[in-house]
Parts: structure tokens; sequence; C-alpha cells
């Protein structure tokens, strides 16, 4: 066994470790209660998601050049599978972007433009996503920051957002392409994924193109935001199925914190636990039990599996038409 499969089996052990600590500890009566009195809301939830990866197909089109773009649809499915496979396998949550490069590619996007452009939809994707963060952790501040647990949580969020734009400040400042570069070369996919592009140096280039272009780059920064923001739907709906109304910015403010939680534990696959964790403790914020906060994650995670898992299998039907079509 690699040492990079071992860290990620003992990071998939600690985040099962961390679910089934949560889980002891809560009624399991009152979480399964609370997910069958969603019943088919459920369906709903997973049929709205398919809006914010409409949202992120447009915003990776943005940064495409229209003469090169594919149609719409075919961008959809292919943030669809990008979308599965950073969720359902343990890929860091950055593996889908390699695979999205090669299907733009069989799309007939140029390899060199297709690689800039997910560089480039990478960057601005963790950009808006910060943004969205610190809007979740300004409402927690201003709805909650008399309750000392929620400013140590604010605190602790707005820790951790702080820290990845001053991550990404840096990055730019010293040449984020070239460190991408230097970064992927350390994969097994990364090496296939340079050769597909034409190598570091021509990326890079590409890359500094992409950005030139500002009125491509605002609209795909428009539209990847406005994705995080449609996504607050699926918490104001499944807790409507489950009976928990609330406020349009209580809902905001755990899908905002939440997810930031979620790439937070980039590292443990799916974010197994820390994710139930985050929402036990926003829930509590709000005055949501943690049987509910609970019930909400799983529903989420049953949104993942149900769109997840079809991903994976169409993926799978292109690569093997592709390799059949090459046989031929």
């Amino acid at each position: 066994m690699t040492l990079s499969r071992l860290w990620t089996l003992l990071f998939l052990l600690l985040g099962f470790g961390l679910m089934a600590g949560l889980f002891v500890f809560q009624d399991v009566g009152e979480i399964a209660n609370a997910i069958g009195r969603a019943g088919w809301g459920i369906a709903a939830v997973t049929l709205f998601h398919l809006i914010p990866v409409g949202l992120d197909a447009a915003g990776l089109g943005a940064v495409i050049p229209r003469e090169q773009r594919p149609s719409h649809a075919r961008l959809f499915g292919i943030q669809w599978i990008t979308e599965a496979i950073n969720q359902l396998l343990p890929v860091a949550q950055i593996g889908g972007e390699f695979i999205k490069t090669r299907l733009l590619v069989i799309a007939r996007v140029p390899a060199l433009q297709a690689g800039a452009s997910v560089v480039v939809n990478l960057t601005l994707g963790i950009l808006t996503q910060a943004i969205f963060a610190v809007i979740g952790v300004v409402i927690l501040i201003l709805q909650y920051g008399r309750n000392g647990d929620a400013t140590v949580h604010a605190a602790i969020g707005a820790g951790i957002i702080l820290a990845s734009v001053a991550v990404f400040y840096l990055a730019q400042r010293i040449g984020l392409f070239s460190l991408i570069a230097r970064f992927v070369k350390a994969l097994t996919r990364g090496r296939e994924w340079l050769a597909l592009v034409g190598g570091a140096g021509e990326l890079d280039a590409m890359v500094a193109k992409v950005y030139r272009h500002r009125r491509a780059i605002l609209r795909s920064i428009g539209f990847q935001l406005v994705s995080w923001l449609i996504g607050t739907g699926e918490v104001l709906l499944a807790l409507h199925f489950m009976g928990h109304d609330v406020s349009l910015l209580d809902a905001l403010m755990i899908e905002a914190l939440g997810q930031a939680v979620r790439s937070a534990a980039f590292l443990v696959p799916g974010s197994l636990g820390v994710q139930e964790g985050g929402y036990v403790l926003l829930g509590t914020a709000i005055g949501l039990s943690p049987e509910t906060a609970l019930a909400l994650s799983l529903i989420k995670r049953v949104r993942e599996l149900a769109l997840g898992l079809p991903g994976l299998v169409a993926w799978q039907v292109v690569e093997g038409r592709r390799w059949f079509m090459l046989r031929r």
C-alpha cells in the first residue's frame, strides 16, 4: 500500500470514528423519525440541487471561448460527473478537476484551453466560496453574537476563512499557476494531466491569457456565487419537510459555514463525521436539536448518493465509449 493510500485510509477511519461518536451520544430513533418526516421531500432536495449544478456549469462555460465552448447540456453533464467524483471518491475534493479536463477534451475543447479553464474555474470557486463563507460568519455574529458558543464557532470559522484568503492571495503573488503545476506533478493523475494539457509552462501562459478576459471572469464569479447562494434552498427545503422552518438568514448561515467546514476537512474522504459535527454546532446555534441537525446532514448525504452514483456510472459510460471508439 502506497503512503498516499495509507493516509487516505487513516483519514477515512477517522471520519467514520467521528460520525460513530456523534451518533452514539444522540437519539438515533429521533434522527430516523426526522428523516422519515421528510419523506418524499428528500427527492425535492435532490432535484433542487440540479439548479446549482447548472449554474456551476455556466460558470465553467464562461471561461471557455465561445467558439470552443461545448453546449450547456454537455457542460452540465461534465459538472455533474465532476461533482460526483469529488464527493463520493477519496480524491481530496479535487480529483474530479483532472477528470473535468479530460471530459472537456473529449467534448473537443483544445487540451491546453481545457486545462487552463479548469484551473481558473477552480480558483474562482475557492474565491466565491470564501465570499460565501464570510457572509455566513457575519450572519452568525450579528444574529447570535451574544451566545458564547456561537461566537467561538464564528471565530473558528472566520479564522479558517481568513487563512484561506491569505493563502489564495499569497499564491497569486508567488505565481499560483506554477504552484498548481508543481503540486499536480506530485500526483499520479497530475503527471498525466500536465502531459495532456501540454506542460506546466504552456499551462501557465494559457491561464494568464484566460484571466485577461475580465468580463468572462466576472461572469464566472457571478454564476458561481449565485450557485452558492441558491444552495441555501436545500437547507430550507430539508428543514421544512422535517417540520422545522427556519429563516432565510439562518439557512444561509448553515449552508455557508457548513460548506466551509466541509471544504476545510478535504483530507477526510467525503468529510465524513466532520460535516455532521459542523451541522450539529451550527444547528444548535439557531435552536435546532442535535438530532435534527444530524438528520439534515444525512439528507444531504442521500442527495449526494442519489445524484453522485448515476454520475459515476455516466463517467464510466463516457470513458467506455471513448475506449471503444479508439479501439475500432
